[in-house]
């Protein structure tokens, strides 16, 4: 049984891979060329230049975990195209070998996804388990950010699982061993941070006075010793002020661009409507430079009328909307409600945190693909929520060649999803009326409201895509990509609250 599981697992994962290497002409994004630029710096410069180099823009700003992991893969570039590691020459280079081999890199690096996936799922009965392999492996959303955009989320989202996959089988120092892994990997995990830390502390460390210490300095000593494996050689040579000034930037200010689709978007058009009433009524009124439709980064928020958001709000406000999850972590950690709690988290983050980055969403949207096999309700959900997070990574791939990609995508994905839910959702009834050659019946359905607000999914692509450029051309150029954004917050701040009203009940 467990052999077959193995290899109904690796066909998915052949399959999804095929379809990647497919994808390896596809539109990249800058982010191709930030992970070159860093598989140049740390090749050609020793360890204690990489976080003060700038001959390119694109600087090394990732935790030390992911520079050795692009200091092993520049040892095969090398290999493949001195070129391609060449701090100078380097620059901007395009040509196959460099396209080819980085693609490759990501696909190779979605195996820790795969064993990430094969060992959650290895004790969760079948038509579950083969749900969440689809789910988490064929994910569009992981498709269009690694294998066309460009990252390596699915290498650093296994981990993550793996971790899951630890604590929910009560092997909790693994687990908190593989998140502090995670976060010397990429830094903006840290959001799930406090709930590991109140889960572990309650559920593992709080056991009589000698076995807690005892287990709360095993704890710490592993994270300890994590984080000195990936910061101590920084330390040691007097530059930790400067790694920690290139993680967090707090300069590009408080929105990447405007395509997250968070929180952030109603306040900032509310900051727009009433900076545009003001002037008509004679008021006084700057636009700031760094203005939310010009799609600029700048070193301030880009407030006219509201008050203007520092990192140490998002940073309560994140915190806030966490710590119902947190006192729900403290008096019932049990182990199968780790991957909601850590979903949860990730929604906050994304909605409330400070220069959010849209491709932020895949945070949360995996982890919830583990918990939509729990329950009808949680199935309905992540229906809704895995299209609206899908869908608004749409304006990274802008091109028209990619176009026909990224719609096909989401509607196999919409559409493995409708199948999976229903066949696992079919009642006892259904069943035996299937078996009689009758038509069986599915309690998997979607309500009014939800099929409304996925409706409407459509009809602003129609707009943004075809009825905008018709009708306005380059005017107003801004107004496609504000409208999805602000559509797909409302959906995201509705999947936060019922995450919420999960987590209470």
């Amino acid at each position: 049984m467990d052999g077959d599981r193995r290899h109904l697992l690796l066909w998915f994962f052949a399959a999804a891979t095929a379809v990647k290497l497919l994808l390896i002409p596809s539109y990249r994004s800058t982010d191709f060329e930030v992970h070159r630029n860093w598989l140049a710096i740390t090749h050609s410069l020793p360890l204690s230049e990489w976080y003060f180099d700038e001959t390119s823009q694109w600087t090394l700003d990732y935790p030390p975990f992911f520079a050795y992991f692009e200091r092993f893969l520049s040892l095969f570039a090398r290999l493949v195209d001195p070129k391609i590691v060449d701090l100078r020459l380097g620059l901007d280079y395009s040509a196959d070998s460099v396209v080819y081999f980085q693609r490759i890199t990501v696909i190779f690096s979605d195996l820790s996804l795969l064993f990430g996936v094969y060992r959650l799922t290895r004790k969760v009965e079948p038509l579950r388990r083969n749900l969440i392999c689809v789910l988490v492996v064929w994910s569009p959303g992981l498709l269009m950010v690694d294998h066309v955009h460009f990252q390596y989320n699915g290498f650093l989202l296994g981990w993550l699982l793996l971790s899951v996959s630890f604590l929910q089988d009560g092997r909790d120092l693994i687990g908190g061993f593989l998140f502090a892994v995670v976060l010397c990997f990429k830094h903006l995990f840290a959001v799930a941070a406090p709930v590991y830390f109140v889960y572990l502390l309650r559920h593992y460390c709080w056991a009589g006075l000698a076995t807690g210490l005892r287990r709360l300095v095993a704890l710490g000593s592993v994270v300890v010793a994590v984080f000195a494996a990936a910061f101590g050689p920084f330390i040691y040579n007097g530059q930790i002020q400067q790694v920690i000034s290139r993680m967090f930037p707090f300069g590009r200010g408080l929105c990447h661009a405007y395509w997250a689709p968070n929180f952030w978007v109603f306040y900032i058009i509310l900051d727009k409507g009433l900076a545009f009433t003001l002037r008509k009524l004679g008021f006084d009124v700057q636009v700031p430079s760094a203005s939310f439709t010009g799609g600029l980064v700048g070193d301030s928020s880009p407030f006219a009328v509201l008050p203007q958001i520092t990192p140490l709000t998002t940073f309560v406000m994140v915190l806030l909307a966490i710590t119902p999850c947190l006192i729900k972590a403290w008096k019932k950690p049990q182990p199968g409600l780790v991957a909601r709690w850590i979903a949860y988290a990730y929604t906050c983050g994304f909605l409330f945190g400070w220069h959010v980055h849209e491709k932020a969403s895949l945070h949360f949207t995996i982890p919830l693909a583990i918990v939509a096999v729990q329950s009808l309700e949680d199935a309905k959900h992540y229906f809704l929520v895995s299209i609206v997070s899908c869908y608004s990574l749409f304006p990274l791939s802008y091109e028209p060649r990619e176009y026909p990609i990224k719609v096909l995508l989401l509607l196999l994905h919409s559409m493995v999803m409708w199948l999976g839910f229903s066949a696992q959702y079919t009642d006892e009834k259904g069943l035996k009326e299937k078996k009689e050659g009758g038509e069986s019946k599915s309690k998997f359905e979607i309500g009014c409201v939800e099929k409304s607000y996925l409706m409407g999914l459509v009809l602003v692509e129609v707009v943004s895509q075809f009825l905008h450029p018709y009708f306005l051309g380059d005017r107003y150029a801004f107004m496609p990509l504000m409208l999805i954004s602000t559509y797909c917050a409302v959906g995201i701040m509705y999947s936060w609250i019922w995450q919420l009203r999960k987590i209470l009940t």
